[in-house]
C-alpha cells in the first residue's frame, strides 16, 4: 500500500449541502459592494463560528489604518504589466512591459502576480477602492488571455514551464527539498496564482476568476492523475505552498469530490503522519514550507470532518507556539526550526524569524479559533499582529521586511516597489491588506469581540452596527458604540496581559460583572438599544518574557506590546535601511555588533520588572532608571517595537548580576572572537541543504539530494551539484568545506568554473563528527567576480555530503 493511499481511503466524503454552504458562507455582493466572506474563513452554517465579511469592517484611525494606507500607495506603485509579463511571455504572447528583476526573472518568476490578485482583492474588500478594482479586473483579463492562449487550462511565469510540466505528466520527476526537474518551488509560486484567483473571486466577486481557477485545477488533475502515490509523495518533498489548502477550497466551492480527493493527495504523508501521532519532528525543517501544509489538513479536515488531520493541525500550532515563538509571535532562524532547547542561533544569528512565516502562523490561528473560540488563539494573533506583522512594515515607504533579527544591535532592511520581489513582499501586501478580518466575528447572535482595534462593523444579519472607538495600545481602553436595537450576546476577549480580576466593563456608566467564561470571554447578553455604549477598561503592566530555553535573554513587555529601544553601538555610522535587487538584498549584512557590546540589564535578581517608569506626555515611553549597562551616553528609552525603523535595536536584552556581568561579557567575547574572525574574513558562504541560501546561490544538480543529520543539513548527489558564488573583488583564497566522518570513502571532484580543484576521497581519520577542509583556490580564478563551484561524483560513488561552504580571502 502506497503512502498517501489509506488517507484518501479515510477520507469522507463532502457533505451534501456542500455547494450551499459556500453559496451561504461567501454568497457574493455585487462587484461594486465587494465580496463576502475571508478565504479559509470556516464552515458558516448554523451554529458554526464565523470571521465577517471583510468588506462588512472599516477601519478607523489608528496604526493599523495608517499601515492600509500605505500599503494601498505601495500595492498601486507596482506595475501591473511588469508582473504579468512572466505569464505572458509563458504563454507565447507580445509583452506590454519587461518584467521585473530579483526573484520574479530568477526562478520563481510569477509568484509575486499570485500575491498581486489576492492583494488587490483584498485592498478592495477592505478600502472599496475603485482603482484597486480596475486594476484587479485588468489583471484577470490579462491572465484569462494568457489562459486561452495555453489552451489547457494551465496559467503561470515558471520559466521553461511547459517542457517541465510535461515531462511530469510523463512521469519524469526528481523532487529536492526546494526544487522539482530542477524547477524552483514550482507548485509553490503556482500555489500564488490559485490563492489569487480564488481571492479575486472571494473577496472582489470575479466570476471570470472562479471559471479560470476551476480550469487551472482542472489542468492539475490531468497532470497529477499519471503520478502514483509513491510519486506525488516523491514531488511533495520540494516547496509547495497550501496546495491542499486551495484544492479543499475549490472542492467546498463546487462541491466536487474530485478536488477533495487531489487535496488530499497533495497532503505531505511524512509531515502529516507524526503531528497526527503528536510527535515533535520540526528541528531542522524549513519553517515556512510546513505551515501551509498544516493549514491544508486544517482545512480538509474541517471540511471531511476528520477530527485526526484536526487534531495534527492543533498539535502542529501549539508545538510552534510554545516551544519555536519568540516574544513578537514570530518563529525560525534563517528560515528553519531550530532546536527547541536551543535558541542560541536566535540570539547569534541575522537572519532572525521570517515575515511569512507569520503571516501564515496568523492563518491557521484563524482556522484554529472558528474551530475552537479559544481566547489563547487571540492572543497569539493579537501578539503577532501588533509586534511581528505591524513592525515589518515601513511606515514612510511602505517597504517590507524579510528577517527580523533578534540578534542584539542588528538592524533591518525594507523592499523597495520597483526592486525588491520577495516572498515577504508578496505576503506583506497583502497582510496589511487585510487587518479587519479577525477583529470580530459570530456565531448565531453571539458577536465576539477579538482586537482592540478602532473600526466599524455591519452585522448585516442582525441589522446592527458596530463601532470601536480607542487609542489602544497607547490608552488601555476601549468603546463600542451600538447602532441598532437588537438582543444578542458580546462577547469580550479578556486578554491573557491583563491581570485577574482587573478588567472593568460599564454599560452607559453603569459597571458590569466581567466574570472570565471557559473560553476566556466575557459575555454581556441584553437587548441593546440604539446608542447603547460599552467602555472596556484593559489595565496594562509592565512584564518581562525569558528566552523559551530560559537563556540569560529577556523581551520587555507592556501589555501586549514588545518594547524595544534604539541603539548606535557604532557612532557615526551610515547604515543602508533600503534592501537593494539583489539576490540575497533581502539580509541585513551590513558589520555585526558583538554580542559582549550589547547593552545589559542589570540586576540582582530577574523580579526587576517594576524598575520601568513611563516617561509623562509619551504613550508607550518608558526609562529604567539604574537597569541598563550600556557603553551608549544617557538613559536608554524603551518603546514599542513596530515603532522602531531605520535603527539598530533590542528586542532581547542579556541579563546579568552586577557580580556576574565581567564574567558574562568576557564569555560573550571569547565565544564570539573565533566567529567573528571567520565572518570577516568570509566572502561568500552557503549552507547546504537549506532551501534559501541554496537557491540565492543558483543551486544546479542532477542526481541530488539533501537532508538533515542530527540537525545538520547536507547536500550530496550521484551526479553533481554546484552553486555560483559571488567574488566581485577576486579576492578568494581559500575554499572551506564541511564534511561529516560517517561518509568516509566518498570519491568525488571539485571544480572552479570548470577547472579542476581537488581530487577528494573523504578520510576515516577526522578530529570530530564533522569537520573541515581547506582547498588553495588560484589567484583569478574568479570570472567577472563569479565562481562556479561544482562537485562531481566519481563512478560508483558519491559527491558530498556537503555540510558547510565558505569562500575564504
Amino acid at each position: 500500500m502506497t503512502s498517501a493511499q489509506p488517507s484518501r481511503r479515510r477520507a469522507l466524503k463532502l457533505a451534501a449541502g456542500a455547494a450551499a454552504t459556500v453559496a451561504s458562507h461567501r454568497a457574493l455582493a455585487s462587484a461594486s459592494d465587494a465580496p463576502a466572506a475571508a478565504a479559509g474563513a470556516g464552515l458558516a452554517t448554523s451554529g458554526k463560528l464565523s470571521l465577517f465579511p471583510l468588506n462588512a469592517v472599516r477601519l478607523g484611525p489608528s496604526p493599523f489604518l495608517e499601515a492600509q494606507q500605505t500599503d494601498l500607495r505601495y500595492i498601486l506603485a507596482l506595475d501591473a504589466d511588469r508582473l504579468l509579463a512572466p505569464f505572458l511571455r509563458e504563454a507565447g504572447l507580445p509583452l506590454k512591459r519587461p518584467t521585473y528583476g530579483n526573484w520574479e526573472s530568477s526562478g520563481l518568476d510569477g509568484h509575486m502576480g499570485g500575491h498581486y490578485l489576492s492583494a488587490l482583492a483584498l485592498m478592495f474588500a477592505a478600502t472599496g477602492d475603485k482603482q484597486v478594482h480596475e486594476r484587479l479586473n485588468y489583471a484577470i483579463a490579462e491572465l484569462k488571455r494568457c489562459q486561452q492562449a495555453n489552451g489547457n487550462g494551465y496559467i503561470g511565469g515558471i520559466p521553461g514551464g511547459a517542457a517541465a510540466w510535461n515531462d511530469i505528466a510523463q512521469g519524469k520527476l526528481h523532487a529536492d527539498n526546494f526544487s522539482v526537474n530542477g524547477k524552483w518551488v514550482p507548485w509553490y509560486n503556482l500555489h500564488k496564482t490559485y490563492a489569487g484567483l480564488r481571492d479575486a473571486y472571494t473577496y472582489a466577486g470575479s466570476e471570470d476568476a472562479r471559471t479560470m481557477l476551476i480550469a487551472l485545477c482542472d489542468w492539475t488533475l490531468e497532470l497529477s492523475s499519471h503520478l502514483t502515490d509513491d510519486q506525488m509523495q516523491s514531488m511533495l518533498r520540494g516547496e509547495h505552498g497550501g496546495m491542499n489548502e486551495v484544492l479543499a477550497d475549490v472542492a467546498q466551492m463546487t462541491g466536487q469530490q474530485k478536488y477533495m480527493d487531489l487535496a488530499i493527495r497533495f497532503s505531505h504523508q511524512a509531515i502529516l503522519r507524526p503531528l497526527e501521532q503528536g510527535k515533535d519532528q520540526l528541528t531542522g525543517l524549513h519553517a515556512n514550507t510546513q505551515i501551509p501544509k498544516v493549514i491544508g489538513f486544517k482545512r480538509i479536515g474541517d471540511i471531511t470532518q476528520r477530527k485526526d488531520w484536526q487534531k495534527a493541525a492543533a498539535f502542529f500550532w501549539q508545538t510552534v507556539h510554545d516551544h519555536r515563538t519568540v516574544a513578537i509571535g514570530g518563529n525560525s532562524v534563517k528560515e528553519h526550526f531550530h532546536d527547541d532547547k536551543d535558541y542560541s542561533s536566535m540570539i547569534e544569528e541575522v537572519e532572525g524569524p521570517e515575515t511569512c512565516n507569520t503571516y501564515n502562523m496568523l492563518k491557521l490561528t484563524e482556522l484554529l479559533f472558528l474551530g475552537d473560540a479559544k481566547g489563547s488563539y487571540a492572543d497569539y494573533y493579537e501578539r503577532a499582529l501588533y509586534n511581528h506583522i505591524l513592525s515589518s512594515q515601513h511606515p514612510n515607504s511602505g517597504g517590507f521586511v524579510y528577517f527580523t533579527p533578534m540578534r542584539p544591535n542588528h538592524y533591518r532592511v525594507y523592499s523597495q516597489p520597483q526592486k525588491a520581489m520577495w516572498c515577504c513582499v508578496g505576503s506583506g501586501i497583502e497582510s496589511h491588506a487585510k487587518y479587519g478580518e479577525f477583529i470580530y466575528a459570530h456565531r448565531g447572535d453571539s458577536l465576539y469581540v477579538n482586537l482592540f482595534i478602532p473600526s466599524t462593523l455591519d452585522w448585516r444579519e442582525q441589522g446592527v452596527q458596530i463601532r470601536q472607538s480607542n487609542r489602544f495600545p497607547d490608552e488601555g481602553r476601549s468603546t463600542i458604540t451600538i447602532k441598532g436595537n437588537k438582543t444578542f450576546t458580546l462577547k469580550i476577549r479578556y486578554p491573557e496581559w491583563v491581570q485577574q480580576g482587573a478588567l472593568r466593563l460599564t454599560v452607559n456608566g453603569k459597571p458590569m460583572a466581567a466574570a472570565i467564561g471557559a473560553d476566556r470571554y466575557v459575555n454581556l447578553r441584553r437587548l441593546w438599544r440604539d446608542g447603547d455604549k460599552v467602555e472596556i477598561h484593559l489595565p496594562m503592566t509592565t512584564r518581562l518574557e525569558q528566552m523559551p530555553d530560559k537563556s540569560a535573554y529577556f523581551a520587555v513587555l507592556h501589555g501586549p506590546v514588545v518594547l524595544a529601544a534604539k541603539t548606535n553601538p557604532f557612532p557615526g555610522e551610515q547604515l543602508n535601511y533600503l534592501a537593494d535587487d539583489s539576490r540575497m538584498g533581502h539580509i541585513a549584512s551590513g558589520p555585526v555588533c558583538p554580542l559582549e557590546q550589547a547593552p545589559v540589564l542589570v540586576s540582582d535578581n530577574a523580579n526587576f520588572a517594576g524598575r520601568f517608569r513611563a516617561v509623562p506626555g509619551r504613550p508607550l515611553t518608558f526609562t529604567a532608571p539604574g537597569l541598563v549597562q550600556s557603553a551608549a551616553a544617557g538613559p536608554t528609552t524603551f518603546v514599542p517595537f513596530f515603532r522602531v525603523h531605520d535603527a539598530r535595536y533590542v528586542v532581547y536584552w542579556p541579563y546579568s548580576t552586577q557580580d556576574g556581568l565581567a564574567e558574562r561579557r568576557a564569555k560573550a567575547a571569547e565565544a564570539e572572537k573565533e566567529r567573528l574572525a571567520l565572518d570577516a574574513q568570509t566572502i561568500d558562504q552557503v549552507a547546504p541543504g537549506e532551501q534559501q541560501p541554496e537557491s540565492d546561490h543558483f543551486f544546479k544538480a542532477e542526481g541530488a539530494d539533501a537532508g538533515v543529520n542530527k540537525g545538520k543539513h547536507w547536500r550530496h548527489a550521484t551526479g553533481w551539484f554546484s552553486y555560483e558564488l559571488t567574488d566581485k573583488n577576486s579576492e578568494a583564497r581559500v575554499l572551506r568545506l564541511t564534511y561529516a566522518k560517517a561518509d568516509a570513502g566518498r570519491r568525488f571532484d571539485i571544480l572552479i568554473n570548470d577547472r579542476l580543484l581537488a581530487e577528494v576521497r573523504l578520510d576515516a581519520v577526522a578530529p570530530g563528527e564533522l569537520y573541515t577542509h581547506d582547498y588553495a583556490i588560484p589567484a583569478g580564478a574568479a570570472v567577472a567576480g563569479r565562481l562556479v563551484v561544482k562537485f562531481v561524483a566519481r563512478e560508483g560513488s558519491v559527491a558530498g555530503g556537503l555540510y558547510g561552504l565558505r569562500l575564504l580571502r
